[in-house]
């Protein structure tokens, strides 16, 4: 196991990564922001879903859900259906300039971070990505063996580390 000082300056490169989900950002359309490349990467990789599951794959409240669909759905990247099974629910499904949209920001993040990389070795890349996957896994699996969150308004429980517990998650 490692050292209380390795994760400590684990938590220190954590925060410095905010700078490169800022670059990240940059090269995103100005009418694109995260949540909405979000909404299409996922729908992209998973196909036709419910707002319910979008949501529960954003690891965000079904009102913030609500608003980055709506974001896509009047750019016309998506469009909403009734479900088969529940008239009361929507199926989003990409739109053919949706998936254009989620081509196009596929290009520009893949061409940011070969030239940002440009120095390292496939092996080093695969290396990096087979680490991230692992962590996220860590992380998704001690949420799903965690008693959900309490009630907003409710008094948390207090902890040194309390700003990091609590902070916004970002998909996968």
């Amino acid at each position: 196991m490692a050292e209380q000082a390795q994760y400590e300056e684990l938590i220190r490169q954590f925060s410095a990564f905010g700078a490169v989900r800022r670059e990240l950002g940059r090269v995103l359309p100005s009418d694109c922001p995260a949540g909405s490349v979000a909404v299409l990467t996922l729908l992209g990789r998973h196909g036709d879903m419910r707002i319910s599951r979008l949501a529960e794959l954003l690891a965000v409240d079904m009102s913030v859900t609500s608003r980055h669909v709506a974001h896509v759905a009047d750019r016309g990247w998506i469009e909403r259906s009734p479900d088969p099974a529940d008239k009361r629910s929507r199926i989003l499904r990409l739109t053919p300039s949706g998936w254009a949209q989620v081509d196009e920001l596929s290009r520009r993040t893949a061409q940011l971070l070969a030239d940002r990389l440009s120095d390292w070795s496939d092996e080093e890349v695969g290396q990096l990505i087979g680490l991230m996957t692992r962590l996220r896994a860590s992380f998704d699996d001690c949420r799903a063996a965690q008693p959900p969150p309490p009630p907003v308004g409710a008094e948390a429980p207090h902890s040194p580390h309390h700003e990091l517990e609590h902070t916004t998650r970002t998909p996968a």
